[in-house]
């Protein structure tokens, strides 16, 4: 296994308090992933390898004066994109869906039903519990994407646009609240991305071992560790 990970997930980051559990969710899949903020620029993107995307949820509502939207180029990339929560809302407005204020909040357990055929929801129940917490909706989704799931008060729970590979989902899959959360997650990296699960936490030893004999060389070095006291 090589040190430099060639699949890559870049967690695209709209201030949400979930960002690095998205991440360390997706590295227990044996994928590598890295956080990168909203205004990263999709050259740099494209420069650093990144294999998928995955925007996070976030406080902000779409409509929200200053609210994080990310370059456009980034949906130009070809890459397959995860959005989830605020992501989703974002993927929809952007792409040409519609997002509203129904006034209706769900937080917390909420009952979720997948609707036709879907690769995200491949394997699992038709009808399961999913954690919720947003008060936007999408209520239609954008040109070319199926809708894929719904609830009570998200017409648009989920969404697929298998040509472009982008998918949305309202819910949170990375939390334990969700509990067929990873298997949603691995259906994205796995059957939607073409992810391959052959990254490991010794990738990251390696990784440091041959970038550290990359700047010293032959060259003798000292480490200093100070241990905290009582």
């Amino acid at each position: 296994m090589s040190a430099n990970p060639k699949e890559k997930v870049f967690v695209i980051d709209f201030g949400a308090q979930y960002a690095q559990l998205i991440a360390r969710r997706v590295r227990e899949c044996k994928v590598y992933s890295e956080i990168v903020p909203y205004d990263i620029p999709p050259e740099e993107i494209r420069s650093r390898g990144a294999s998928a995307l995955i925007f996070s949820g976030g406080p902000s509502s779409v409509y929200q004066k200053g609210a994080p939207v990310p370059d456009a180029g980034i949906f130009k990339l070809g890459l397959p994109v995860l959005g989830i929560c605020y992501g989703h809302q974002l993927l929809a407005r952007e792409l040409g869906g519609r997002v509203e204020a129904t006034g209706i909040r769900e937080y917390g357990k909420t009952g979720l039903k997948v609707i036709g055929d879907s690769i995200l929801f491949e394997g699992v129940p038709l009808e399961q519990a999913v954690w919720m917490s947003h008060g936007d909706s999408v209520v239609e989704a954008p040109p070319g994407f199926q809708v894929t799931a719904s609830t009570g008060a998200s017409p648009v729970a989920a969404m697929e646009d298998l040509e472009r590979k982008f998918f949305g989902v309202q819910f949170h899959p990375e939390v334990i609240h969700t509990p067929m959360g990873m298997e949603v997650l691995k259906n994205f990296l796995f059957s939607a991305a073409d992810l391959l699960p052959s990254w490991t936490m010794v990738s990251i030893i390696e990784k440091a071992v041959e970038d550290i004999r990359a700047q010293v060389g032959n060259e003798k070095i000292i480490c200093g560790l100070s241990g905290g006291v009582d």
